[in-house]
């Protein structure tokens, strides 16, 4: 579980944008946003550079903080979706918008 900033720990803004400021966090809750429910695999397949090892983790980071669900299904193999909460989806207009200013400032910034 993430841990809220010692020194602000009832500043929204240092604690969620710490949370959601990994490389992968945003590139996962985009991938969900676009395709709905999907499976381990099509996810790890979605994001190719994503090492298995960091995806579960960055899911597991995502589903304490609520913002995607794992169901799992009692099947052998067994089958588990993740899927945004409503809290996920409530968060990506603001990931669209940064997305957006990205694709628009990219080459001025990083160029």
């Amino acid at each position: 579980m993430h841990t809220l900033d010692p020194l602000y720990p009832t500043c929204p803004i240092r604690n969620i944008i710490n949370r959601m400021s990994d490389k992968w966090s945003l590139l996962i809750l985009g991938t969900l946003n676009q395709n709905g429910i999907m499976r381990y695999k099509e996810l790890n397949a979605a994001i190719p550079d994503i090492s298995q090892k960091m995806l579960s983790i960055t899911l597991k980071r995502l589903e304490e903080d609520k913002l995607i669900n794992r169901k799992m299904y009692a099947e052998i193999p067994p089958r588990v979706e993740y899927s945004l909460t409503k809290t996920g989806k409530e968060f990506m207009p603001a990931v669209d918008m940064m997305v957006n200013w990205a694709l628009e400032h990219f080459d001025e910034i990083v160029g």
